[in-house]
Parts: C-alpha cells; sequence; structure tokens
C-alpha cells in the first residue's frame, strides 16, 4: 500500500473508533435525568458514576499504553468494543447503584480508554512528521463529532422508547463494529510500517529512547500533567450537568440536548484547526486564546442562571463549543514530539491519566456543590479558578513556554 495512502487510512481509523468510544460514553449526560426520576437517587449519586467512569480511564490509560506497546491496535481495539458492547448490555437490565457504577462507571472507562486517544496517538506519531499536530487535532475531533451524533440521537431515542433499549440500540451498534477491528482493518500494514518508522527515527536520533521514569524526570512532564489536569477538571463542572441544567433554565429537553451537541459539532471545527493555528501562531498563543474563550464561555453560562435567554444560550455555545477541544491535540502533539520512542504510547497514556483524572473530579465535584447549595454558580466560579490554573504552565514553566 502506498505509505501516503496508509497513513490516511490509519487516521481514518483511528478516528471512527474514537467517534464510536467516545461519542458512546458521552451519552451518559441524556441518560441523567430519565435514571434520577426512575430511581430517585442523588444527584452526586449520579454525577459520581460519571467520575466513575472518567476515573477508570485515567487508571485505563497507561494500561491501554501498555498493551498497545506489547500486543498491538488490533487487541486493544477489539478487546475496548467488546468492553463497551457488554457494558451497554448490561447497563439496559440495572436496577440499583452499585449495577450503575459497575456497568457504567467501571465498564465502560476500561472501554473508552481502550479505544480512545492513547492508541490513536501512538499510530499517529509514527506515520505523520511535519503535520502530526494537524493529525491528532483531526482525531480528537472525533469526540466532538460522537457527541454530536450520539447526544442528540440518544435523547430522541430516549423519548421514542425509553432508557432501558435505548442503551441496548447502542449495544448493538458497538457489537457490530468489534469484526470491523478484529478482521477487516489492515492491522499488519498498519504496524510493519509503524515499526519500520520507529526503527528509522530511532537510528536517527538515538536519545530519543525515552521510558515512563526519564520522562517523570523533566519539568515539561508535569506542566503537561497539570494543563490536562486542571483543564478537565473546569470543562468537567459544566459539561457533566449542562443538559440538566439548561432544562432547569427552561429550556427543552430536545433543545439542551441540541446545544450539547452542537458545542461537539464546533469542537470538531476548533479541534481539527488546532494544528495549523499552533504551527502559525505557537502553541501557547492558540493555547491561551482558547483559555480566554472557555473562560468567556462559562461566564456567559453564569449569566444565563441570572437571565435566561435564547441569545445567551447561542452565545454560549458558540464561544465555549469553539475553545472546547483545542488543548487535547495540542498537549498530544507536544507530548509525542518530545517522548518519542518505542515507550511513546505508554508515557502518553499515563500523562493522558491526568486529563481523565481531573474530568473524573470535575464532575463529581460539580454534583456535590449542586446538592450542597442547591444551584450551579459556585461550581462556575471554581471552573473559572481551574481554568487559571490550566493556562498557567504555558506562561511560568520556560520547557513548555518556548515549545516548538
Amino acid at each position: 500500500m502506498n505509505p501516503q495512502r496508509t497513513a490516511v487510512a490509519v487516521l481514518a481509523t483511528v478516528f471512527l473508533f474514537n467517534l464510536l468510544g467516545r461519542g458512546s460514553g458521552d451519552t451518559y449526560a441524556v441518560f441523567l435525568l430519565p435514571l434520577e426520576k426512575e430511581f430517585g437517587w442523588a444527584r452526586s449519586q449520579l454525577t459520581s458514576v460519571y467520575s466513575m467512569y472518567l476515573l477508570v480511564g485515567a487508571f485505563i490509560a497507561p494500561l491501554a499504553g501498555t498493551l498497545f506497546d506489547r500486543f498491538g491496535p488490533r487487541l486493544t481495539y477489539s478487546a475496548g468494543l467488546l468492553c463497551l458492547s457488554a457494558a451497554f448490555w448490561l447497563a439496559a437490565t440495572l436496577g440499583n447503584l452499585w449495577e450503575f457504577y459497575l456497568f457504567v462507571g467501571v465498564m465502560i472507562g476500561v472501554g473508552v480508554g481502550l479505544v480512545g486517544m492513547v492508541p490513536a496517538s501512538a499510530l499517529l506519531t509514527r506515520w505523520y512528521r511535519v503535520r502530526l499536530s494537524t493529525a491528532i487535532g483531526i482525531a480528537f475531533s472525533a469526540t466532538g463529532m460522537g457527541g454530536l451524533l450520539f447526544v442528540p440521537l440518544s435523547q430522541w431515542m430516549i423519548g421514542q422508547f425509553d432508557w432501558r433499549q435505548t442503551y441496548q440500540i447502542l449495544a448493538t451498534v458497538l457489537l457490530l463494529a468489534v469484526p470491523f477491528a478484529a478482521f477487516a482493518v489492515p492491522w499488519k500494514v498498519y504496524v510493519a510500517g509503524l515499526q519500520d518508522s520507529v526503527s528509522a527515527r530511532e537510528a536517527r536520533h538515538p536519545e530519543e529512547g525515552w521510558t515512563v521514569r526519564s520522562a517523570m524526570r523533566t519539568r515539561l512532564y508535569w506542566a503537561l500533567v497539570q494543563v490536562f489536569f486542571f483543564t478537565a477538571t473546569g470543562m468537567f463542572i459544566v459539561l457533566v450537568q449542562a443538559v440538566v441544567y439548561l432544562i432547569d433554565r427552561g429550556f427543552s429537553p430536545i433543545a439542551a440536548a441540541a446545544a450539547y451537541g452542537v458545542l461537539g459539532m464546533l469542537s470538531v471545527v476548533s479541534v481539527s484547526l488546532s494544528g495549523l493555528l499552533s504551527d502559525r501562531f505557537g502553541f501557547r498563543q492558540v493555547v491561551s486564546a482558547s483559555f480566554a474563550g472557555t473562560a468567556t464561555g462559562i461566564a456567559v453560562l453564569l449569566a444565563l442562571s441570572y437571565w435566561p435567554s435564547s441569545l445567551l444560550l447561542a452565545l454560549f455555545v458558540f464561544v465555549f463549543g469553539l475553545c472546547m477541544g483545542v488543548r487535547g491535540p495540542i498537549i498530544s502533539a507536544i507530548a509525542t514530539r518530545k517522548f518519542t520512542g518505542p515507550r511513546v504510547a505508554t508515557i502518553y497514556g499515563t500523562i493522558y491519566s491526568a486529563n481523565a483524572i481531573g474530568a473524573a473530579f470535575g464532575s463529581l465535584l460539580g454534583g456535590v456543590l449542586h446538592d450542597l447549595t442547591g444551584g450551579y454558580r459556585t461550581g462556575f466560579a471554581i471552573s473559572l479558578c481551574a481554568v487559571a490554573m490550566a493556562v498557567a504552565p504555558f506562561w511560568t514553566v520556560p520547557a513548555l513556554r518556548n515549545f516548538r
């Protein structure tokens, strides 16, 4: 196969699997209200399940990298899709909170981690050189595209059927993707090229044979961890309860779900362009501008608690959505460029786990603050503080501030 065509095929494949994984995982937001009504669980209990899902994803990220490094993408992706399908089938039968934790919190967390950006970045960093940031940005955009497709569709299916049947439909879709991952994708071609690429790069740059331990000795590693953790904390305080918050402010469930989906659509645009923008203007400039936009969006969301209006909702969706996914591809590009070598997937997995831990902490904190205060304003204020902590390393850590 032509190397250029193979590179495009690799990108398309990881995009598809990332879309299926993150898109199905993000449907949790529209199941929150039906579950709350049927079982009477507290908001903090429901959001803590989502926190469990994200926390499991944090711990599975290094394992996903190790599995990829040792056994390759066929086993990693197939196992992830099987786990996701089984999780949704079992979730359709749940009746107790502990089952919700196990099926949605643990199993979906494992599945999404195995088909997410850790194996994707490991593949892309070996196939792309000059345009690595752009390739990773396109792969990351599958997260937003997944939300755009799965979240409104799941909301519609819940209205047409019920939440249990919707879980079963999602399980079937994911099960149908397993044979594609196991047999249809030419992984031997992908991995052969990957191994040739790694060998050639190591021959040219033997000093780039990073290990997890040596990477952790660098200030850049911990700066990336800080950015990922606080970015996810600030974002998920807002995102997990966004649909319910908008419904509480008087918007219809379909309008709230559609707004959530449009956020994903806009993030597809911004994520896809993040690599091109950072190559032209620099990582620090693009990241700083995106955090400014995120803070503006949170401020608009806070204003909605005082003056609910469609105009403010549209402004929030536009500003917040355009900035929502910019940081992930940039952090991934920096990490894979800096810590290149045979263990790049494992190293990136440990960095990516900070993102999942921050998301778990943020989603749990948002639910707890809602139960304690009876509203969302305190959570929005803390989200703004987290955004400030996230952007700080790009201005205070020389290795990150001057990275090219």
